[in-house]
């Protein structure tokens, strides 16, 4: 069952200036995708949206539509927010059925990083991927993937398939994939170094590049 209700109304005007107007009576533009049938424009309370997102429960997971009297089971697959507010300035929900399988990204958290040997030792947690695809029902969706730290050394590496994953949740990518490593700090630094080394040698490229075109404008 969806954790998440949202009270949605079918908005009238579409486009930019039919957002704006909907934003300024208080509530959040959104549209609802897929199924077998066409796209349709709504707005809920802002006050409510912002409840749900709060929650933590909203974004990627199975959450309940309803219109009147009417209910149907969505995924909230996108939020855009002001960068500057933070408020939540439209949405996109997706139709689905609660048994219907489908891929989505769950995020992964690391558990126990005072547990790990190669942390206590001044390794450095090199996360590859802070989310992983997996695929399920809509209705089976994790919160998270929690990865246990516990016992790893430096030069320890985590990968997919050494996920714990729900009953009914499966990865939908390359099982040798890597979530992680524990890696030597010494090793990061000059991974970052050369990273930094590299983008000075673009830019010097780029500038000597402008240079010799101005010159040959020039001429």
């Amino acid at each position: 069952m969806a954790d998440i209700v949202l009270n949605v109304e079918v908005r009238e005007k579409t486009g930019t200036g039919g957002a704006r107007d909907t934003r300024r009576a208080g509530l959040v533009p959104g549209v609802l995708y897929g199924g077998d049938q066409d796209p349709v424009a709504i707005s809920v309370k802002a006050n409510e949206f912002r409840k749900a997102l709060h929650t933590g429960k909203l974004l990627g997971h199975l959450v309940t539509l309803k219109h009147g009297s009417d209910t149907q089971s969505v995924i909230a697959k996108a939020v855009d927010v002001n960068p500057v507010t933070d408020e939540p300035t439209h949405f996109d929900l997706y139709r689905v059925a609660a048994d219907q399988t489908i891929k989505i990204g769950v995020a992964v958290h690391f558990a126990h990083q005072d547990e790990s040997p190669g942390l206590k030792r001044g390794g450095t947690l090199n996360v590859v991927l802070h989310e992983v695809l997996v695929s399920c029902h809509a209705n089976q969706i994790p919160d998270e993937i929690v990865v246990d730290l516990t016992g790893l050394e430096i030069g320890a590496s985590i990968r997919v398939s050494d996920l714990k994953l729900p009953k009914g949740v499966e990865a939908a990518l390359d099982a040798d994939a890597t979530v992680a490593t524990v890696a030597n700090a010494s090793v990061m630094a000059d991974a970052d170094e050369a990273a930094d080394a590299a983008i000075a040698e673009e830019a010097a490229a780029e500038s000597t590049a402008e240079a010799e075109a101005e010159k040959a404008g020039e001429e």
